[in-house]
């Protein structure tokens, strides 16, 4: 059996699309390992995020989750160094899955990760943020190799507090609990159960390989009845019905 840390590295080869068709995408696939149903569970993003910097390729990490808004005279008992903690007491590398609970006329103004909070986040182990609002410093950030995953890029803020630390969060249509796994590129992120990694790692790529010979004899089809039988195997090219 490979450690955590060569599935992860195995993991970062593929992107995220490959990575959901195995998690759920397609359920009637033998490689699909079917833990969500794959429209009525929120277990990848929806459009409303973008990729701040996509050259840098697939990231995959522990996920810890966290909650900002504006701050409550009632509830102050969390910082982010809270959320610093968290990601030290996380199994590594890890991924902060930041929902923005921000009232509708600031929620498309919040600067919220700056170039110090990015810095300390990953002087402790964290690789990347996804998160359902904006962020700020998007040119000091990219040196750093460090991934967002945003709705997008505002240049201010006002006063903000934690709300909290490694309870549920929902983030652009994806629900994160602490510990499970996220994996994020250009096309957005998917999460499964970290006790799945190894099953995950083992079938994309097994389903890459068919992938590939699928596209080979594609390529090598001269009409469109060899482009049917090159397909009959996959999920495009299947009968109705069967």
């Amino acid at each position: 059996m490979a450690n955590t840390n060569e599935l992860l590295a195995e993991l970062e080869k593929v992107d995220t699309p490959s990575v959901t068709n195995v998690v759920a995408t397609y359920p009637n696939n033998p490689l699909c390992l079917g833990i969500y149903n794959p429209w009525s569970e929120n277990w990848y993003t929806d459009q409303t995020i973008k990729c701040m910097y996509p050259e840098l390729g697939p990231r995959v990490g522990f996920a810890v989750t966290s909650v900002f808004g504006l701050p409550d005279p009632s509830f102050s008992r969390l910082t982010f160094l809270d959320v610093i903690d968290a990601m030290e007491a996380s199994p590594q590398p890890t991924i902060l899955a930041l929902e923005q609970k921000f009232p509708p006329e600031f929620q498309s103004k919040v600067g919220l990760c700056g170039g110090i909070m990015t810095t300390t986040m990953q002087t402790i182990g964290c690789i990347g943020v996804v998160s359902n609002g904006p962020s700020r410093d998007i040119d000091e950030i990219r040196p750093m190799k460090f991934q967002y995953l945003l709705s997008g890029i505002t240049a201010g803020h006002g006063d903000m507090a934690v709300q909290s630390v490694n309870a549920p969060v929902s983030i652009a249509g994806m629900d994160v609990a602490p510990g499970e796994i996220i994996h994020m590129d250009e096309n957005g992120a998917c999460k499964f159960p970290a006790n799945r990694l190894e099953e995950v790692v083992t079938n994309v790529k097994a389903l890459l390989a068919d992938e590939e010979a699928s596209i080979a004899r594609i390529r090598q089809a001269k009409n469109a009845a060899e482009i049917r039988a090159a397909m009959s195997t996959h999920n495009y090219g299947k009968e109705k019905g069967k």
